[in-house]
């Protein structure tokens, strides 16, 4: 039997058919609405800010570094431009393929992959890291032809640091190198990432890490339309990046350079002040290194060289270098002597050549002694057994606390990082240094040594000058500094440092004048005679001699007869002129024997320098008689 569909019961099912359907179609429709509601209302202000952010790249600007100046103005630490090409690891899959193929188009050898490996160790995968730099133009263009074949990898122009003078003043101005991990986390420390963002350089060393925050300036950036390839489309603002300042020295290039002159080929320091201002016109190190080897990352042979060189050039010996002063502590003890009562400047004491004392004897310089001596001879001839008496009566108690106000023992306030104290002897520091009790007591055996400049004294040339300064100025305590004044390098603006210097000392001012005049009879007619016979300017100077390891008992030192590195240290202190002094110099020079053989004649090449450019105002006639020869027996007591 067939059956049949009614044709309304069909149509019924059908408009229940389009119904739901209808439904479904606008239920779809309301989702699609309800989510464009959601996407163009409500969630409007975040996905514009997506939106905005992947069309606009926020660039940094990195700032010029600021310049370093000497005193005149002329440049010792300046930047240049070059091309640099630089890789991102992240974008790269097989790196050691790729540096093959690249090396096809641009000249790279083994030392600047082995640098490549050690800065990538060093920095995030998603930085930039250079293979090589300063690039030649024709470098850049073959490149640039072949970009396409390297994905992640760049040339890029960067500013580059340049030490124009090499090695000269190295160690005074330092070095920059591209920030470590470890610099990264001071950064983050001090809360100054966001003005280090695109900086790959940063002081490591000297003036260039002491001054950083002065030196770098302040981060800009550009906000930049960006296509959807990434491409640069216009720049939409621009925040300028604000130059770092430059530094303008205290130190006269001519002069540090005419001291490293006449330290060449030893080993040793120099240092220079104005003794009004504080100002260090020289400051030397040697032997010395070239920082432009640090700029890009120093490659192991010359780090290995520099680090493992006997003469440790690395060494910044005006600061961190401390040595016993010798017969150069013998005038801060004469002044000490007076100021407290213990001697008189006529005083005569009568020298046998030796003293005895605590069942030991100490020997002079001089067998059988300088006879009669005051404190004039004591100085100009450089008498020992006048101090070990002297010594002997003070007392270690009474010598520390003097020395420790001309700055003995204690940081000298230089702006540098790096400055040591060396050692001022006394009870406390005895006490606090030695472990085992019985090494824990003063024995007053021991003051007599300390009172020639031997025994525990230690002290930085640094320290000398300043002391010879503060003693050339009755006492003016001015704080050696290196940096002078601070440049705004757009508009030329100079902002000075104030001097700081205050009068520390209360000295008589008689008490003064004679121990200058007795450190002006050292280079008439003492130790120093010969090395300034002809000066044609008026100098004060005192000759010293720092042992380096101790004589046994009878010995005597012969300077010519000992391996060259066990030889004694040759010092010499200085001022010039006698009233109202514009320089005061200390020098020593390691292992050369007799100061006066050795710095003296390098504090003379400085002097004659200094009076070069300055002008000699009022010159002083060369004794006319002939001056006899310094005799092994005088120097011997420096």
């Amino acid at each position: 039997m067939t059956e049949f569909n009614h044709p309304e019961q069909i149509l019924k099912q059908f408009r229940f058919r389009l119904f739901l359907a209808g439904v479904f179609v606008v239920c779809l429709f309301g989702v699609l609405v309800a989510r464009l509601l959601w996407l163009q209302v409500i969630s409007y202000d975040k996905y514009k800010s997506i939106a905005e952010d992947n069309r606009i790249s926020i660039v940094p600007v990195v700032p010029n570094r600021g310049l370093i100046l000497d005193r005149n103005g002329v440049v010792m630490a300046n930047n240049y431009s070059a091309y640099t090409l630089e890789i991102t690891p992240s974008k790269i899959k097989n790196l050691d393929d790729m540096l093959n193929d690249l090396s096809e188009v641009v000249d790279i050898t083994a030392l600047d992959k082995k640098r490549f490996k050690k800065l990538k160790a060093e920095t995030k995968r998603f930085e930039s890291i250079p293979i090589r730099t300063r690039l030649s133009d024709e470098e850049v263009a073959r490149f640039a032809v072949q970009s396409y074949r390297f994905p992640g990898v760049e040339i890029r122009a960067r500013l580059f640091r340049q030490y124009p003078h090499g090695p000269s003043a190295a160690h005074l101005l330092g070095y920059i190198g591209r920030i470590s991990q470890k610099d990264q986390e001071r950064i983050e420390d001090l809360d100054m990432q966001d003005n280090y963002r695109g900086t790959t350089y940063i002081g490591k060393d000297g003036l260039e890490k002491r001054y950083e925050t002065e030196l770098h300036g302040l981060t800009g950036f550009e906000e930049v339309e960006t296509s959807a390839g990434g491409r640069a489309v216009r720049v939409l603002s621009r925040k300028p990046a604000v130059p770092g300042r430059n530094l303008m020295l205290s130190i006269d290039i001519r002069l540090q350079q005419a001291a490293e002159k006449a330290l060449e080929g030893r080993r040793g320091a120099l240092v220079a002040i104005d003794p009004a201002t504080g100002d260090v016109l020289a400051f030397v190190s040697a032997p010395s290194f070239d920082p432009n080897l640090f700029v890009e990352g120093i490659d192991f042979e010359n780090w290995k060289a520099l680090n493992e060189s006997p003469d440790r050039p690395l060494l910044n010996r005006p600061i961190a270098g401390t040595y016993p002063p010798g017969s150069t502590f013998k005038p801060f003890m004469a002044m000490a002597a007076l100021e407290k009562g213990f001697r008189t400047y006529g005083q005569v004491l009568r020298d046998p050549g030796f003293f005895d004392y605590g069942g030991r004897r100490f020997m002079d310089d001089k067998i059988g002694g300088h006879g009669a001596v005051d404190m004039y001879k004591s100085i100009a001839d450089s008498c020992n057994t006048y101090y070990y008496m002297l010594g002997s009566e003070m007392g270690i108690d009474n010598i520390s606390d003097f020395m420790a106000k001309f700055g003995f023992g204690q940081h000298s306030g230089i702006d540098l990082d790096g400055e040591r104290i060396g050692v001022l002897p006394s009870k406390e520091w005895k006490a606090k240094t030695f472990k085992r009790p019985e090494l824990k007591r003063w024995y007053n055996g021991e003051t007599v040594s300390v009172a020639i400049g031997q025994g525990y004294n230690a002290y930085t040339p640094l320290q000398l000058a300043h002391a010879v300064a503060m003693l050339s100025t009755g006492g003016l305590d001015a704080k050696p500094r290196l940096v002078k004044a601070f440049q705004n390098p757009v508009n030329g603006e100079i902002e000075d440092r104030p001097v700081d210097s205050h009068q520390t000392l209360e000295l008589k001012a008689n008490n003064v004048e004679n121990i200058k005049a007795a450190m002006r009879g050292v280079v008439l007619e003492g130790t120093a005679r010969a090395v300034f016979a002809n000066a044609p300017y008026e100098v004060a100077g005192k000759t010293g001699t720092a042992q380096v390891f101790g004589l046994k008992k009878g010995e005597s030192y012969k300077d010519k007869a000992q391996e060259e590195r066990y030889r004694d240290h040759g010092w010499f202190i200085s001022f010039s002129p006698l009233q109202k002094p514009r320089i005061a110099l200390a020098a020593i020079v390691e292992n050369a024997g007799f100061g006066s053989q050795s710095a003296a004649p390098v504090v003379k090449a400085v002097l004659d320098k200094f009076w070069e450019i300055e002008g000699i105002p009022n010159p002083v006639k060369p004794v006319g008689k002939a001056v006899p020869p310094v005799t092994d027996e005088e120097r011997q007591g420096e």
